[in-house]
Formats: structure tokens, C-alpha cells, sequence
């Protein structure tokens, strides 16, 4: 079962509030145009609240009713579906447009893992235009990041730049102050978790660190 689509509850209810809708009148919309023939007020009001979240399919019957894009009711997409829903676009279509079988594409949104080759994977970027983190968060690169981030602080970072550079498609010029840098922070938790004034709270910044390595990467190059 895929995991909720990343809905944002506030802008659904500003957006009706904005066209003088009650949920009724919502509900009425998406069952009528939609055939969402089991949407009632209720439901509309529980997206509202957050303690209920549409799919996928609800999503785009719910941006029908409101007269506004599927991408305005989502959070930041995280999954393929979630970029495709964001985009407006069918499954038919994207597969078609990045060159792959239809059920084929449908089992990697189902299953959240994409198994793309490098051609495919380059033409998913290019139609969803995904700015580096997304792209390798999608095509499920971000252990093989991980892996090489652990290194790169372990190690020398110098002898890494490459090969991240070429997994995230960033200049290397850009990557050397943000290695260099987690480098050392990364370094300074070891040298102060083995020396004398070690404590269990250093060890664990320490293993935090390595948890949350992927996202202190991204937050170093904000832009991309």
C-alpha cells in the first residue's frame, strides 16, 4: 500500500474558503464531475483537519473541484507519484514521455522503487525537471550517497568529490567546502567523544550525525 500523498491540509480548506464553498458544495463537485460517488462532506472536512489524507485519485478530483492545480494541495513531493501527481500529468503519459511500459511504471509508483535504467532515469529528470536532491531521493540513490558521505568524513573527502559529483550531477568545485566541512565537524565529535571529556551525549551526536548525513549534505547547498 503506497504511504499517504503528502497533502496540505491548510491551502485545500483556503482554497474553498477563497471560491465561498462549503465542503457539501465540494463533496457535490467531486462526486458529480469525478465520480467520486463515495466523497461526502465529511471526508472533505477530515482532509481539512489532517486527520484523514485523500489519494491520489482524490487529490486530482479535489484540485478539479477547486479549480486549481493537484500541485497547490501537496506538500514538497517526495515519491514518484507524488512528482507526477504535482505535474498534472497521467501515468500514460510520463511512462510514454521517459520511454517505458505503462505497467511497468505503475509498479514502480506503486512499490516506491525505481528500477529505471540510466537512459530512462535521465529522461525522468528531464520531464519532471528534478533538481538534484529529488532526483536521487526518486531514483533511489540516496543510500548510495550515504555511503559515500560516510566514506568521504571518514577518509580523505578529497578522494570522493568525484564520484559524488558524478551521483548528484554537481559541479566539484561546489561539493569541496561542504565536505571539508562536514569533515571536520564530523571529526571534532570523534576527537571529543574519545578524549577526556567524552560523554554518552557526544557519542550520540556522533551516530546522529551519520543518520541525518544525506540531509546535512542538502542543507549545505541550499540552492539545489
Amino acid at each position: 500500500m503506497h504511504p499517504p500523498i503528502s497533502f496540505n491540509a491548510r491551502a485545500a480548506r483556503t482554497m474553498r474558503e477563497r471560491l465561498g464553498m462549503a465542503p457539501g458544495h465540494v463533496a457535490y463537485g467531486m462526486r458529480a464531475s469525478y465520480g467520486m460517488s463515495h466523497v461526502s462532506p465529511d471526508h472533505i472536512t477530515a482532509w481539512e483537519r489532517g486527520d484523514a489524507f485523500p489519494n491520489a485519485n482524490e487529490v486530482t478530483a479535489l484540485a478539479g473541484a477547486l479549480w486549481c492545480h493537484p500541485g497547490e494541495l501537496m506538500g514538497r513531493p517526495r515519491t514518484l507519484l507524488e512528482h507526477r501527481l504535482a505535474r498534472g500529468m497521467s501515468a500514460d503519459d510520463v511512462a510514454r514521455l521517459i520511454g517505458l511500459d505503462l505497467d511497468a511504471y505503475r509498479r514502480m509508483e506503486e512499490s516506491g522503487r525505481w528500477t529505471g535504467d540510466k537512459r530512462q532515469s535521465a529522461n525522468l529528470g528531464s520531464l519532471f525537471k528534478l533538481p538534484p536532491r529529488d532526483f536521487i531521493a526518486v531514483t533511489g540513490q540516496e543510500e548510495e550517497l550515504a555511503r559515500l558521505l560516510t566514506e568521504a568524513v571518514n577518509t580523505r573527502w578529497q578522494a570522493h568529490v568525484r564520484a559524488i559529483a558524478k551521483l548528484v550531477a554537481i559541479d566539484r568545485k561546489e561539493l569541496q567546502e561542504p565536505l571539508r566541512d562536514m569533515q571536520q565537524e564530523y571529526q571534532g565529535l570523534m576527537a571529543a567523544t574519545l578524549g577526556r571529556a567524552s560523554s554518552n551525549a557526544t557519542a550520540e551526536e556522533g551516530r546522529r550525525f551519520m543518520e541525518e548525513i544525506v540531509e546535512r549534505f542538502w542543507a549545505r547547498l541550499p540552492e539545489h
